[in-house]
């Protein structure tokens, strides 16, 4: 039996509404295309109709034929072979036309060579259970392809635009860029942008895979870049607004919206071979024509064997359906397709069976830190006010400071202390000048202010204020000290926190059974130290380059023969590509991302990554399952039928292992997500 195509992954109109590509490679016997068309006067059932019929005629000439009524028994018989090896023989004189000698010619070869031998019950019985597997297979394939069409279906086709002074709807593929469309309450986003007046939740799960709705409101940026714009500004075509109304500036265009590119990249990544799939491949070029071989053999077995030719043939004839490698060949791509389906529907777009099986196989991952493990933007964790300082006084010398100063470190500062402090006052500030590389110096209230590095104070701090200091340093913090005249008000600790989600998500992977888990930073080695030990990682490398990154992730793959890299997709890409696999943190805004990964979280979250390794990791365990019972069905039936097995026997075996390979790869649509 071949290997039903695979599907364009949208629904089946005359135009792609996301402008996906829809031309790409189908499974199937020798890699090539099999331009199956199953309709027919009942549509889509035609197949398991015939296949019905085919069943019940086969039935009925039996029960002639028992009843004595041999050339009775002919007409249902021929009806029989008629219904049940229409499809079979539509696709067999395809294969041939296409010079491909494929499962449905042997199938057809072998129901003729029953009926040449008189055994037209047995050659019908094997004409109804083929079709019969083939309509069912095609089925069950088909719950496979909708998951994935069903993502192209997601965005709507109309849209609701304002230009100028006027509102009209219009399709979504004439959507531009700049165009301000409304977005009513419980309705689809139609594109990916920037919202630009509203507030309300929106359900991202389509695209991103997020459980939770995601706050959005309104931008006061008029000129705001999709790509770097907040979260909190930013939508995708295809998610789905709450009770709020939006308007949304279109960032992208309907063919390359988040949407759409995921779209595209799983119809490109279903055509990708995973190494098992190519060794199946190289199996069948050597099996099958050894198959034909020893059937060839076996036709001449009378001449050493005292047996009528009938019966050599008849041997022949079985084995030729038992050696055929039906389930072998569906066994992969149906696993895989299904992997990759289950995936985009969770929010992580998995490039094709190669990283579907190398993520499943990875034994240690590597995180980068900045806005990958942490928030990627520094925060105020401590406030250690000096000897007989009151902690508020601390606080609004250096926001009124910080203020006037546009480093990152002194807009944490000021966030985060102001979120402290309230609505108290702030003293007025004047004469602030920027020490480059050690700090700023202002006057406060007629005092002169130092805020800086604790160098730029040594050997001046008191003792009890460089301790806390040193203590803060050993804790990875990024330290200043203020100094109000002869005063030492105290010091501040900063850090780039840990995601909230960061330690759990590592938690889960280790039940999912990743063995080692790192992290390599351009950060300092105390600051990546402090980190891994508050996520309990196995251990963490600072002060990396680049292509230190590299030499890490290859020192880890000697360790451990495989290793995942996860990043940004951007400043991360040499590591991720010298991993086993690269995955990409927030891929849904960034083009990038989704160019330089292997798998790619389309959301800006770390949840998604235990998902993503649990289904790969059940993945390649079906894919062994569905190896050994497809292999091991033919070892048996094989012997089986040189013995004496029947066509009927054997095609029942057969087709069941077939349906059953698929039916096992269909449980990973089911696939739910581990917990920490």
């Amino acid at each position: 039996m071949t290997p039903p195509d695979t599907p364009a992954p949208l629904a089946a109109n005359d135009h792609d509404k996301t402008g996906a590509h829809t031309d790409h490679a189908d499974h199937g016997h020798g890699d090539k295309a099999h331009d199956h068309d199953h309709g027919g006067i009942f549509g889509s059932r035609t197949e398991l109709i015939f296949a019905g019929l085919c069943g019940v005629l086969a039935l009925a000439g039996w029960l002639v034929e028992r009843a004595g009524l041999d050339k009775v028994a002919m007409v249902p018989l021929v009806a029989a072979y008629g219904v049940g090896g229409w499809f079979t023989a539509r696709e067999a004189l395809g294969n041939l036309k296409a010079r491909r000698f494929e499962i449905d010619t042997l199938m057809l070869v072998a129901a003729a060579g029953a009926a040449a031998l008189g055994e037209w019950v047995e050659g019908a019985l094997l004409l109804f259970l083929f079709s019969l597997g083939h309509a069912l297979e095609h089925y069950a394939m088909g719950r496979a392809k909708r998951a994935i069409e069903a993502l192209a279906e997601l965005a709507p086709d109309r849209a609701t635009v304002r230009r100028g002074d006027t509102v009209e709807e219009v399709p979504v593929e004439d959507l531009a860029v700049g165009d301000v469309v409304l977005v009513r309450p419980n309705e689809r986003l139609p594109a990916d942008g920037i919202v630009v007046a509203g507030d309300s939740a929106v359900n991202q799960a389509p695209v991103t895979g997020e459980s939770v709705p995601v706050d959005k409101r309104a931008s006061d940026d008029p000129n705001l870049d999709f790509g770097r714009a907040p979260a909190e500004h930013k939508v995708f075509a295809g998610t789905i607004n709450g009770g709020g109304a939006l308007d949304v500036r279109v960032a992208r265009l309907s063919t390359e919206s988040a949407l759409a590119r995921v779209v595209k990249l799983v119809a490109e990544a279903e055509a990708q071979k995973s190494p098992t799939q190519r060794f199946t491949d190289r199996f069948e070029r050597i099996f099958v024509p050894a198959v034909l071989a020893g059937v060839g053999l076996l036709m001449f077995a009378w001449v050493v064997y005292p047996e009528p030719f009938s019966a050599s043939f008849y041997r022949a004839m079985a084995v030729l359906v038992a050696a055929s490698p039906c389930a072998l060949a569906i066994s992969v791509p149906s696993a895989v397709l299904s992997g990759v389906a289950r995936a985009g529907r969770g929010g992580v777009l998995i490039k094709g069976g190669a990283p579907l099986e190398a993520l499943g196989a990875v034994n240690a991952i590597a995180f980068d830190k900045t806005g990958t493990l942490t928030e990627g933007k520094p925060r105020l964790t401590d406030v250690e006010p000096g000897w007989q300082v009151a902690r508020e006084e601390l606080l609004a010398v250096a926001i009124a400071v910080e203020s006037q100063s546009d480093h990152p470190l002194a807009a944490a500062v000021v966030r985060d202390g102001q979120a402290q402090l309230g609505d108290r006052p702030m003293p007025a500030v004047r004469a602030v000048r920027s020490l480059t590389g050690k700090g700023v110096q202002a006057e406060v209230d007629g005092a002169e202010v130092l805020i800086g590095k604790p160098a730029l104070f040594e050997g001046a701090m008191p003792e009890l204020l460089a301790d806390e200091i040193a203590r803060l340093e050993q804790a990875g913090r990024t330290v200043m000290v203020v100094k109000s005249g002869d005063r030492f008000l105290g010091a501040l600790g900063l850090m780039d926190t840990p995601r909230e989600a960061a330690a759990p998500v590592i938690q889960a992977l280790r039940g999912v059974g990743l063995r080692t888990a790192v992290m390599l930073s351009g950060d300092n080695q105390r600051v990546a130290d402090a980190i891994a030990r508050d996520l309990k990682l196995d251990w963490a490398k600072g002060a990396l380059m680049p292509d230190d990154k590299v030499a890490a992730i290859r020192d880890l793959g000697e360790q451990h023969g495989g290793v995942a890299m996860v990043g940004d997709g951007v400043n991360d890409a040499p590591a991720m590509a010298s991993a086993t696999v690269g995955i990409a943190m927030g891929a849904a805004g960034s083009d990038v991302a989704l160019e330089t990964a292997d798998v790619a979280l389309m959301a800006d979250d770390l949840r998604r990554l235990p998902f993503a390794v649990g289904l790969s990791r059940r993945t390649s365990r079906i894919i062994k399952q569905n190896l050994w019972i497809s292999l091991g069905m033919v070892a048996v039936l094989i012997p089986a039928t040189v013995l004496g097995l029947r066509i009927g026997a054997a095609v029942l075996f057969h087709e069941g292992s077939t349906l059953f390979v698929v039916a096992n790869a269909l449980r990973l649509l089911a696939y739910k997500e581990p917990t920490a």
